[in-house]
């Protein structure tokens, strides 16, 4: 077996200690002489595995019981036009703040279903730097306010929790959940794709505040109604029992590392590296964020010469490091610095960065 070091942006990496777990538990789980993939999610194993699940969440990331803790499906993507059907009532407003490509994405679609509002927008400065919060325009009557804590693509982060008064705060933190401690009360929903700090695709992690479920919005199919989800404790369809369980693993590896405390430090102090490398590369690299919203979780850089890109993406392979490729959005290169990734992948890059940057400058 030859493992590399992976900076994919999601589906990413997942930690070694997980991955092994997994593969000796692959065959039988627990008592159960069979798969945790081939248990029934009704069962009394897979149920009371459901529940230790949540509650060691809960644990780790501080969730008061006023907030419900669902595990969907249909990604980050789907709740774009969820979170609109289930909070807002047909001609009622939203506001969403832009800070680049899946703040876009997630204000199209929402459209259909609620008039969106553009709050705050860094369009104009191509997404180098977060809106500046004396332009924003937030309106007391949304039915919520709605932001992107990290841009995956764009790699901007916001340092702290916008203010927004009593409108409820929504936020999609699929790039950068659980990478830090966060104070889940300042927030109405928080919404996250697994793919990238929590496990593999195909679950999406939801945490709603129990009043919001209570909304009158418009008729829709049971499915789509986070309620309905609620009531049959994430069960309403037949979920993603595997993605569940190594979330599950996960969740108890943040916790055996530290917790979240211990995962901020982790992760600022891979961001610093990184940056530093770049910054200090005389030009050949650079990051195009403003410093103050440089995101720790995914970094973009460009080489002074698109020639090179080529060279680099294989001689990286070659060396073990991949899914450096940046987004076709943006182009140039992109490296994801998840929970997973430990610090000496990070070293390992940047060491390689220098060698190639003597090589080719």
């Amino acid at each position: 077996m030859s493992r590399t070091w992976n900076f994919a942006a999601g589906p990413a990496a997942m930690p070694e200690e997980v991955l092994l777990q997994a593969q000796a538990e692959l065959l039988e789980w627990r008592d159960t002489r069979a798969s945790v993939m081939e248990i029934s999610h009704r069962g009394k194993a897979f149920m009371a595995l459901a529940a230790e699940i949540e509650s060691d969440l809960r644990t780790l990331a501080s969730i008061p019981p006023h907030y419900k803790v669902l595990f969907l499906q249909g990604g980050a993507t789907l709740q774009f036009a969820l979170l609109a059907m289930n909070l807002a009532m047909p001609g009622q407003s939203a506001d969403y703040l832009l800070s680049g490509h899946w703040g876009e994405k997630a204000a199209r679609e929402a459209a259909p279903y609620v008039e969106v509002r553009i709050a705050a927008d860094a369009r104009a400065n191509q997404y180098r730097a977060l809106p500046a919060r004396a332009d924003w325009q937030l309106d007391d009557g949304a039915a919520y306010v709605h932001y992107t804590p990290n841009e995956t693509i764009h790699g901007l982060e916001f340092a702290d929790i916008p203010e927004v008064g009593d409108v409820p705060l929504v936020a999609d933190f699929s790039s950068s959940i659980l990478s830090a401690p966060l104070d889940v009360t300042r927030f109405g929903m928080i919404y996250a794709g697994a793919q990238k700090n929590i496990g593999p695709s195909g679950l999406t992690l939801l945490i709603i505040r129990e009043d919001l479920l209570t909304r009158a919005t418009r008729p829709m199919a049971g499915i789509f109604r986070y309620a309905e989800h609620a009531a049959h404790q994430s069960m309403l369809n037949t979920p993603n029992t595997f993605g569940w369980y190594l979330a599950g693993l996960t969740f108890r590896w943040i916790a055996r590392h530290g917790g979240l405390v211990a995962m901020a430090a982790r992760n600022q102090r891979k961001a610093n590296t990184l940056y530093a490398a770049i910054d200090d590369s005389g030009g050949f690299y650079r990051n195009e964020v403003a410093p103050r919203a440089r995101s720790r979780m995914n970094v973009p850089f460009f080489l002074h010469d698109v020639q090179l890109d080529a060279h680099f993406l294989r001689e990286a392979e070659q060396a073990g490091l991949l899914g450096l490729k940046g987004h076709r959005a943006l182009g140039g290169m992109r490296a994801s610095l998840y929970n997973a990734m430990p610090p000496e992948g990070v070293d390992a890059l940047v060491a390689f960065m220098q060698d190639f940057r003597v090589r080719h400058g």
